[in-house]
């Protein structure tokens, strides 16, 4: 089967179980606690609580996207996660497909979503990509690595 068959038989079974849209999603449950905190990272940065994004972050995370770098979560959150929660908190993040795999204290996270924002009042639509590494610590599983990739879709 190919993948936009795949993705219309998902979207067709999420709209008859009442949602928009269900995303495709391949996590093994060793990694659901770490896909969480992905999630609520993701979450609070969209809500503008960066206190709460920063909770979730190892100290020594690095972040790169577009290619540039961010080596520390107090570098991110110091300046480039403003502008994040900013553009984030007037858009629509759509999941489109998230797989999850666990290596001992290591789990890597992609997803592929759709932004859906404005821009100048026109209708902006973004493909985002994202990788997550988190590790377990003793306070629980922290970010270590995030790297965003994106590109403007055509409407």
């Amino acid at each position: 089967m190919n993948r936009l068959l795949a993705l219309m038989i998902v979207a067709a079974h999420g709209a008859l179980a009442g949602t928009a849209w269900a995303a495709v999603t391949d996590v093994p449950k060793d990694a659901v606690g770490a896909v969480g905190v992905a999630e609520r990272f993701s979450d609070s940065l969209a809500a503008g609580d960066l206190k709460r994004a920063g909770a979730e972050l190892a100290a020594d995370v690095i972040i790169l996207e577009s290619g540039g770098a961010e080596r520390s979560a107090a570098e991110y959150l110091g300046g480039h996660a403003r502008h994040d929660a900013e553009f984030l908190k007037g858009a629509h993040r759509q999941l489109l497909r998230r797989t999850a795999r666990r290596s001992g204290d290591l789990v890597w996270v992609a997803s592929e979503s759709e932004i859906h924002a404005q821009k100048d009042g026109k209708p902006l639509i973004i493909a985002s990509t994202e990788t997550m590494v988190l590790r377990s610590t003793a306070a629980g599983w922290k970010i270590v690595h995030i790297h965003w990739s994106s590109r403007t879709r055509k409407q």
